[in-house]
């Protein structure tokens, strides 16, 4: 995404009003927009509204969410909206950038296909150990641009990569994937070191060249749900 610094100044600092609620969300998920303007739309998700996971037990849900958001950046990418910590109306918790008109009725359909920003996604979620990827949690704005929130459950250091995409199972790696993993295996990583564990971080690792290894994008696992229910 093209991030402006004065967007990120704004939804860093300018307060917070509160208009509904994603009733449908598992955890206290509220919409709004900033105070100083109402078409900068935004999805509040505070710490005190998370319901504990007994798989997830190590920090927060919305740091989760945050660190997904400083990795697609960090590296390449760019899948996720406009995504900062921050203090507001319920407390301390993920704020994240509203996408208007992002899930068209045409979505699934597109999400079946091969696009490359589909393909990035796969790749993307493998690192990241995304256990819930969803079609609800795809989104499909302008130009066809791809990108993906609800990202609270991921890192974990074990294998828990659920997905609907997998139509890109086995397929080679290419060049630019290469050089995007071993990146990763390169870096230090210390951007996630107040966000998540020593082992999830470490375990970023451990999958980055797992990938190298066998030089494919992953395939489903057979000992376990490899699609997250519900698929929507």
């Amino acid at each position: 995404m093209n991030l402006s610094k004065n967007s990120i100044t704004r939804i860093e600092n300018v307060d917070l009003v509160i208009t509904g609620r994603l009733v449908d969300a598992s955890n206290a998920t509220l919409f709004g927009h900033l105070q100083d303007d109402e078409n900068f739309k935004i999805i509040y998700k505070p710490v005190a509204g998370e319901r504990p996971l007994w798989d997830f037990p190590d920090g927060s849900l919305a740091s989760r969410e945050y660190a997904t958001f400083l990795f697609s950046e960090i590296f390449g990418f760019n899948l996720v909206p406009l995504t900062v910590l921050r203090d507001g109306p319920y407390g301390f918790g993920m704020v994240q950038e509203w996408i208007e008109d992002a899930q068209p009725e045409s979505l699934i359909n597109f999400a079946q296909g091969m696009h490359p920003h589909l393909r990035k996604m796969v790749l993307f979620d493998a690192l990241i150990n995304n256990a819930d990827r969803k079609y609800g949690h795809i989104l499909l704005s302008k130009n066809e641009l791809v990108l993906g929130c609800d990202h609270g459950v991921t890192f974990h250091k074990e294998e828990k990569l659920r997905t609907v995409l997998w139509q890109f199972t086995g397929l080679k790696l290419e060049d630019h994937e290469v050089q995007t993993l071993e990146m990763i295996n390169n870096h230090d990583l210390k951007f996630l070191q107040d966000l998540l564990s020593v082992a999830e971080i470490s375990a970023i690792k451990v999958r980055a060249q797992s990938l190298l290894k066998t030089n494919t994008l992953p395939e489903p696992a057979t000992d376990r749900p490899a699609i997250p229910w519900p698929p929507v």
